[in-house]
């Protein structure tokens, strides 16, 4: 039997991966089932789990190529362009990461691998762009960076989980300008004064 090429292995995971995506956004983890897998990458479960040691495996590789893309995008483009880019996200995007929030509160274990996986991983660069951003002004400097990055990654979880409910955000230049008021010290400029009545 020949070798398959480094180049073709990696085509087929990335194949399993965008197939698999759309199958646990459509069906939740649980109804993704090694059957529907099967049906939605055109392979058989000998060749998935070939490349993923388990379907938990698989589903957890989608979570850290999701985290790890969002912040290398925090941290190549700034916390604004990451709360664009969440908005605008793909459904399937969407439904994976509501249903990788369902599995982390419902399933201790998964918790504790998805925690050691990738926010261990991740945790220390964005918090060490936070604290360069403290140091040039872009960012309030009276909250640590682990509250900053906190603050924002709960926006853009409660983004996610309006557009997961299918509730479109109608105006995100404005939850921009209130975050960035939150961030950086500086007043929304789309506010007016108050009124006395």
């Amino acid at each position: 039997m020949p070798k398959i090429s480094d180049k073709r292995r990696s085509e087929r995971r990335e194949q399993i991966l965008a197939a698999a995506r759309r199958c646990f956004a459509g069906h939740g983890y649980e109804g993704a089932t090694v059957v529907r897998l099967e049906d939605a990458t055109g392979l058989s479960r000998g060749a998935i789990f070939n490349y993923f040691d388990s379907k938990e495996d698989l589903f957890l590789e989608l979570a850290a190529r999701d985290n790890q893309r969002l912040v290398q995008l925090w941290v190549e483009k700034g916390w604004e362009a990451t709360l664009r880019e969440v908005v605008h996200e793909d459904p399937d995007w969407i439904g994976v990461y509501m249903e990788m929030g369902r599995k982390i509160r419902t399933d201790p274990e998964f918790k504790r691998r998805y925690e050691a996986r990738i926010q261990e991983s991740l945790a220390a660069p964005l918090l060490e762009h936070v604290h360069a951003e403290q140091e040039r002004g872009a960012l309030r400097t009276d909250a640590p960076p682990e509250q900053i990055a906190g603050f924002i990654g709960l926006v853009a979880n409660g983004v996610a989980v309006q557009l997961g409910a299918g509730e479109p955000i109608r105006n995100v230049d404005a939850l921009i300008e209130f975050v960035r008021a939150a961030v950086t010290d500086r007043a929304p400029t789309g506010t007016h004064p108050r009124t006395r009545s």
